[in-house]
């Protein structure tokens, strides 16, 4: 299906971050006095708002250590810039070649706007997406929140949409609002992860989502 709107997680789906925030929230767990976990628990929420991953990574955390994590975070984070080479090999073909197609494409992110807004700056891929949420916009995936927002700012179905994403959060909100799904192997989840959340595809390669989005 040749769907009208692409819709794309960011980190670990658009560009290569995961070691970069694995990094940040290991940091910003010292800094708050938490203990260190190894370093799949932290890859393993990303995707998910920044207070959503602090509570599953910690259950029962306090007030005040979530602020003084969320500092540290922020601060650490934006030391280390998302440049153009985080772009993951060919991503910027794939959005070329939608936009001449005349598809729309779109951001669903657990970054906060802020964050996102610099994350475009710093990559200069901003002119390629015409709408974007975030996750202190709306509801954290995978709460379908963000979905419906960005359908509507389109005024599209769920099935003139596809939702393309690395994480099982991506995937489970698309899937309960029956809108189409694209598993993408080269981020945080793996394939048997994603299967669960019944994706139309899992991709291993920017060809396999091209031939996933009709590009090919």
């Amino acid at each position: 299906m040749s769907y009208k709107a692409v819709i794309f997680d960011w980190d670990g789906t658009v560009v290569d971050s995961a070691d970069h925030i694995t990094d940040c929230l290991l940091y910003a767990s010292g800094q708050a006095g938490l203990p260190p976990l190894d370093r799949t628990s932290y890859k393993n929420i990303i995707g998910l708002g920044l207070m959503e991953a602090l509570s599953t990574l910690y259950p029962g955390i306090e007030q005040d250590q979530i602020l003084t994590m969320r500092e540290a975070y922020s601060k650490r984070f934006i030391e280390k810039a998302t440049t153009p080479e985080h772009i993951f090999p060919g991503m910027i073909e794939v959005l070329r070649d939608l936009g001449l197609d005349d598809r729309q494409c779109a951001v669903a992110t657990g970054k906060s706007r802020r964050g996102l807004d610099r994350a475009f700056r710093s990559t200069e891929l901003q002119h390629y997406f015409s709408a974007s949420r975030c996750a202190d916009e709306t509801r954290s995936k995978p709460d379908p929140a963000m979905l419906q927002e960005l359908l509507g700012h389109y005024g599209l179905e769920p099935r003139d949409a596809v939702m393309i994403g690395d994480t099982s959060y991506d995937l489970e909100m698309a899937r309960r609002i029956n809108m189409p799904a694209i598993g993408v192997h080269w981020g945080v989840h793996d394939p048997d992860t994603l299967k669960k959340q019944q994706p139309v595809a899992i991709v291993e390669t920017m060809d396999e989502l091209r031939q996933a989005l009709r590009l090919i």
